[in-house]
């Protein structure tokens, strides 16, 4: 294809910024000194610091690309992802669960699962979390890649090996240290450089009214129309929303995926590690005024025929991803258009190195010395460290190519999430929250759950069984299907864990001490006030979700 022309002011921004991030990592690898500090930042981060991370660390492909396309192919129901499907567990892990994660002071969340069940728990949880984190890893690769291919006219391989490279450059310096630096950088850059593309949309449409008033009315409701999936353009009811996204998958993210409960891992102490969720729940709410809004944008134009505006097509099929970048191409003059390629840039590799730096940390302590070398010291765990991020990103190449070959990355994400966080959510809230649950328990109700998800998945892609058996409706789309998945995954995982405890040897409650609810010491908000506790700025956050979801009924 035809590349988009790039002056030489825009040449010039995206170089600048490349320079940057790679200096940026040359300079930090100076207070790398030792695996504490490439797995953990040193554990010395401030909770904005942290918290700014702790969003960037999901603001990358998923966010920018996946979001807008998908507004585009399922309308304003997107929203749910951020709101219902985001705050209420981000929330829930800075109250309740960063308490037990930070103060046992271990390095991952496979970590907590072999001081709270056994070994074989973590290195279960560990092999689908480094499988699972190279598969999301291609994602960013994959989309990078995009940005590249749309803009430049360069070739899909040239785009993605030089997409790695950059990442592999500047995470193998100073690992947590760089990408958490970085993905501050990457949080401005993604907020100036992309808000203007939903502002100059609104305009030309005429208004945020009349792009309201432009789309079905399928695209511009939160919950009116969740009654009967015909009516919404997810064709997902309020049940599959709320168990599905709200509950299993939201939850299952964003407290037990590595990738970002890593971000708050890496805070000074423990009520800063608390904030880190919490801050981050504040611009979480703001994104979907840059992807939704887009999405919306592009949609219209799409269905206009004086516009000249289409999305690309792969293969004859559409490829609801390019929408955003496409928007940038219409909207943004010569040397504007590099400030948002730069921005989009930048949002891939916040999202890479945030999987990079979870990947190398998850394979080097909870499969490599567990598995393989016991006795490692901390500088060839070092060493280890930067040499598996190499490697993770070699793999993410070929797991890109794959994701290339879904219409839509959030379909692909929201799959992924399904077979691995789903159940190990049932596993962490039963083991945080209940004494009895028992190391046998944990395993092979764990085990059930990823294989019953993975099943269902392959049953319905290759035509095995109908969607609709797992939605319970006629009317269903892939989403929709993915969050039903998720909630029998989560639900086999629950109900089995418990019933194989009933009859499996539990472990004595001195050993629990500090891992699960009720048997551990609960000091962190003694003596501080009200105003300042945590809990407060949940609240204040939760009475902001609760509003927008009002005025967006």
């Amino acid at each position: 294809m035809a590349s988009i022309g790039l002056s030489v002011l825009d040449w010039l921004i995206i170089a600048i910024y490349f320079a940057f991030i790679l200096g940026l990592g040359y300079y930090l690898k100076k207070f790398t000194k030792n695996q504490e500090d490439f797995f953990m930042a040193g554990r010395k981060n401030s909770m904005w610091v942290a918290g700014l991370a702790f969003l960037s660390a999901n603001l990358g492909a998923l966010e920018l690309l996946g979001m807008t396309g998908n507004t585009f192919k399922y309308g304003m129901y997107v929203a749910h992802f951020y709101w219902v499907g985001a705050i209420p567990a981000m929330l829930f892990l800075g109250v309740y669960m960063m308490p037990f994660y930070y103060s046992s002071r271990i390095h991952s969340v496979p970590g907590y699962l072999k001081l709270r069940f056994d070994e074989k728990t973590r290195v279960l949880n560990a092999i689908a979390f480094a499988v699972m984190t190279v598969l999301v890893s291609g994602i960013n690769l994959y989309a990078m890649a995009l940005v590249l291919h749309t803009f430049l006219g360069w070739s899909w391989d040239v785009s993605m090996w030089i997409s790695a490279a950059t990442v592999a450059a500047y995470v193998t310096m100073s690992g947590l240290l760089s990408a958490i630096f970085t993905e501050i950088v990457q949080f401005f850059l993604i907020w100036f450089g992309l808000f203007l593309v939903s502002i100059l949309g609104v305009v030309e449409i005429g208004g945020i009214d009349e792009v309201f008033a432009r789309v079905p009315a399928a695209y511009n409701t939160l919950w009116s129309t969740s009654g009967d999936p015909a009516q919404n353009g997810m064709m997902v009811t309020w049940g599959g929303i709320i168990l599905g996204l709200g509950f299993v998958l939201s939850f299952g993210y964003w407290t037990t995926d590595f990738l970002v409960v890593q971000r708050a891992f890496s805070a000074k102490d423990l009520r800063s590690a608390r904030m880190t969720p919490i801050i981050a729940s504040f611009f979480k709410m703001a994104v979907p005024f840059i992807v939704i809004v887009a999405g919306l944008v592009a949609y219209i134009l799409a269905n206009d025929s004086t516009t000249g505006f289409a999305l690309l097509q792969d293969g004859g099929q559409v490829n609801y991803d390019s929408a955003l970048p496409l928007l940038i191409a219409r909207y943004y003059p010569e040397g504007l258009i590099g400030l948002g390629i730069t921005a989009l840039l930048a949002g891939f590799m916040a999202g890479q190195a945030g999987n990079v730096s979870a990947f190398n940390t998850v394979w080097t302590y909870d499969i490599y010395r567990a598995l393989i070398k016991k006795d490692a010291s901390d500088e060839h765990l070092l060493w280890m460290g930067r040499v598996t991020t190499i490697v993770g990103i070699i793999i993410s190449v070929g797991t890109a190519y794959w994701a290339k070959s879904f219409p839509s990355i959030m379909d692909y994400m929201q799959a992924i999430f399904s077979w691995v966080n789903a159940p190990l959510f049932a596993t962490m809230l039963l083991g945080m929250f209940v004494v009895w649950i028992t190391p046998a328990g944990a395993f092979w109700g764990l085990l059930a759950g990823m294989g019953s998800s993975f099943l269902m998945f392959l049953a319905v892609k290759f035509q095995w069984i109908s969607g609709s058996i797992i939605t319970m409706s006629d009317n269903s789309s892939d989403m929709a299907v993915n969050f039903w998945r998720a909630w029998w995954a989560w639900l086999i995982c629950f109900v089995l864990t418990i019933v194989i405890s009933l009859f499996t040897k539990k472990k004595p409650r001195e050993e629990l001490v500090g891992l699960v609810k009720g048997l551990t010491a609960e000091v962190h908000d003694t003596g501080i006030p009200f105003l300042r506790r945590p809990a407060f700025y949940a609240l204040l956050s939760l009475i902001v979700l609760i509003i927008l979801n009002i005025i967006y009924w």
